[in-house]
C-alpha cells in the first residue's frame, strides 16, 4: 500500500515561489510514476504535471509549463514541485498521486493520492 503525504503549500504574493514535496511511505517508489494535480474552488480538478518512474520523461499543462518543475528523488521516495512565478489563477489545493502503471494527465489511472495542500496566490 502506498500512501502519499504533501507539504510546502501556503500564502504567496503573486510572482512569487513555493515548492510543494510529496513524501511517499511504503515499498518500491521507482516503480511509481508521479503526478501533481490541482483542484480551485468551484472547479474540476485538473492536471498540473507527471514524471516517470526514472525521471526520464516529464509532461506539464500548458498553463504551468515554463513556470513549474517537478522532480523526484528516488532514494528519498520524495516528489516535488516546484513553482515560480505564480499567479493568481493558481490558488488551489494541490493533490500528489502515484501509478503504477501510467504517465501523464488522466487522474483516473492514478492509485494513490495525498491528503492535498492549500496554495493561496495573492495579488
Amino acid at each position: 500500500q502506498v500512501e502519499l503525504v504533501e507539504s510546502g503549500g501556503g500564502l504567496v504574493q503573486a510572482g512569487g515561489s513555493l515548492r510543494l514535496s510529496c513524501a511517499q511511505s511504503g515499498r518500491a517508489f521507482n516503480r511509481y510514476a508521479m503526478g501533481w494535480f490541482r483542484q480551485a474552488p468551484g472547479k474540476q480538478r485538473e492536471f498540473v504535471a507527471a514524471l516517470s518512474n526514472n525521471g526520464g520523461g516529464a509532461y506539464y499543462s500548458d498553463s504551468v509549463r515554463g513556470r513549474f518543475t517537478i522532480s523526484r528523488d528516488n532514494a528519498l521516495h520524495t516528489a516535488a514541485l516546484q513553482m515560480n512565478n505564480l499567479k493568481d489563477e493558481d490558488t488551489a489545493v494541490y493533490y500528489c498521486a502515484a501509478s503504477s502503471s501510467y504517465v501523464g494527465r488522466n487522474a483516473e489511472y492514478y492509485d494513490a493520492w495525498g491528503q492535498g495542500t492549500q496554495v493561496t496566490v495573492s495579488s
